[in-house]
């Protein structure tokens, strides 16, 4: 039943229905956010991104080919403007390894943990970051993640497998200092 009324939702959007478009945003809003977080490790950088990536989404929805694709469609446009912000921020000032700010994550109740995980993610690469913060936190599988990222399976779990023992790496970094 949700399935068909999410459907139905975004084939109202994509025939211009505004309502429908706000709806959209209202159900998509908090991933979206949560994952420019992760990528961008900056509050700031993430609202603008996830504001852009909703307005790109309405001016670029009539081309969605199948209304069940929507999730991965909208990551996607997510994910590539993360990477431009990234690499935009890595012209203009040079690699941030600090955060912005301290985060709040409500599933973490040490805020100096809180920090941690954050400032050890933020040491990963973006391919790395990308598919632990899709897979780990956002519960992707890893056929989406393939097609979201447009590379092999085995890519994805390799970049995965890396990623985890890299992040375990930079916790037990943090622990020692």
């Amino acid at each position: 039943m949700a399935d068909a009324e999410l459907y139905h939702i975004i084939h109202g959007a994509k025939g211009g229905n505004q309502e429908d478009f706000a709806e959209l945003v209202r159900r998509y809003k908090g991933h979206v956010y949560r994952y420019a977080v992760g990528m961008l490790n900056s509050r700031m950088d993430a609202e603008d991104v996830s504001q852009e990536a909703f307005v790109k989404a309405f001016y670029s929805l009539s081309g969605l080919d199948n209304e069940y694709a929507f999730s991965s469609w909208m990551m996607t446009i997510v994910s590539n403007l993360c990477k431009d912000r990234l690499k935009k921020r890595n012209q203009e000032q040079g690699f941030r390894d600090e955060p912005d700010e301290c985060i709040a994550d409500s599933s973490v109740s040490d805020p100096l943990a809180k920090l941690s995980v954050e400032e050890s993610l933020a040491r990963l690469s973006v391919d790395h970051r990308e598919v632990i913060l899709l897979h780990d936190v956002q519960g992707y599988q890893y056929e989406e993640i393939a097609k979201l990222l447009n590379v092999p399976i085995g890519t994805v779990k390799s970049r995965l497998f890396t990623a985890r023992m890299s992040l375990r790496k930079e916790l037990a970094k943090e622990d020692q200092e």
